[in-house]
């Protein structure tokens, strides 16, 4: 009977002590930190470096904080811009935990601290967008826009032992109501231009067409001046070499006329004539060499008449 009392008693005891161990140790992972309160205060300095630790069961606790970046998905919200339009911006956070005291009496979790970002950033998200317009807020703007958002966060996370990373804005859309409206005015202002910009091409496009058509005329005048100034000048050193040929042997220019008067009277061998054998234009078809007199000046081609 002792000994299964005995038995029972240690048992027992060994039981008690395991609880005990288990409440005086902690561990802390390489992602958190901890902090030792006992009694609601912090009774050691910051645990930041993983590894098993001690504590007085019973009467201390520990806080795990994470040691993260962490992210708060802000919910789609309605803005109101510069120019009276409704924007839906959806925006988010990133931050860490910069003193892991202040933020345990300030905010506790990361709920509390969600939920005191969420409101910072909506009221940073009014104030810097109200004064910009859609065009400066999607495209112009956007990012000194986010860097005064992200400096009025920063500031105002002090105040919770938070320290913000970043702050970004995903999108900034117009309600569903008034997409549409603004997508006709957009398309409307982008047909207005493109008529314009064609109507500008077609008159720079005749505005060239006229210039060539200038020029070319001014060329084609101009080439058909040097033109008739070239031919002129090789009609007179064609009558220059004429005159040198016919004064250095008259007889051979006299037969060299008369053989070309030949060749293009009866070149095409359907020209009729009525001439007489006689004739001064047959002269060198009765004798090879007529006389002086008759060969001094070659007798003009006679008007054919062709059937």
């Amino acid at each position: 009977m002792r000994r299964s009392l005995n038995g029972v008693v240690l048992a027992a005891i060994a039981v008690v002590a395991i609880i005990v161990a288990s409440m005086a140790t902690f561990v802390v992972d390489p992602t958190e930190q901890a902090l030792i309160l006992r009694f609601g205060q912090p009774v050691r300095d910051l645990i930041d470096a993983p590894g098993l630790y001690f504590k007085w069961p019973f009467v201390d606790t520990v806080v795990y904080i994470d040691k993260r970046i962490l992210a708060l998905d802000n919910e789609r919200q309605e803005v109101l811009v510069s120019d009276n339009q409704r924007l839906e911006v959806d925006a988010f956070v990133r931050y860490k935990i910069d003193d892991p005291l202040l933020f345990y009496q300030s905010v506790t979790n990361t709920r509390g601290a969600d939920a005191q970002l969420g409101g910072m950033l909506n009221s940073a998200l009014r104030r810097s967008l109200s004064g910009a317009s859609i065009t400066d807020i999607v495209r112009d703007k956007r990012d000194a826009l986010m860097a005064d958002i992200r400096d009025q966060m920063i500031t105002g996370a002090k105040r919770f032992g938070l320290q913000v990373v970043d702050v970004r804005i995903k999108r900034a859309d117009l309600p569903a109501e008034n997409s549409e409206a603004v997508f006709r005015r957009m398309q409307t202002e982008r047909q207005q231009r493109a008529a314009s910009y064609r109507a500008q091409g077609s008159q720079q496009s005749q505005q060239i067409k006229a210039e060539a058509d200038r020029k070319v005329t001014v060329i084609t005048a101009q080439a058909q001046q040097q033109s008739e100034q070239i031919r002129g000048e090789g009609d007179g050193e064609r009558n220059r070499i004429f005159a040198e040929a016919y004064g250095a042997d008259p007889e051979f220019f006299a037969f060299y006329r008369s053989m070309q008067a030949y060749q293009n009277s009866f070149a095409n061998g359907q020209t009729r004539a009525l001439i007489s054998p006689k004739s001064d234009f047959f002269r060198y078809f009765s004798t090879p060499t007529p006389a002086p007199e008759a060969a001094t000046a070659p007798a003009p081609a006679p008007s054919a008449k062709a059937d």
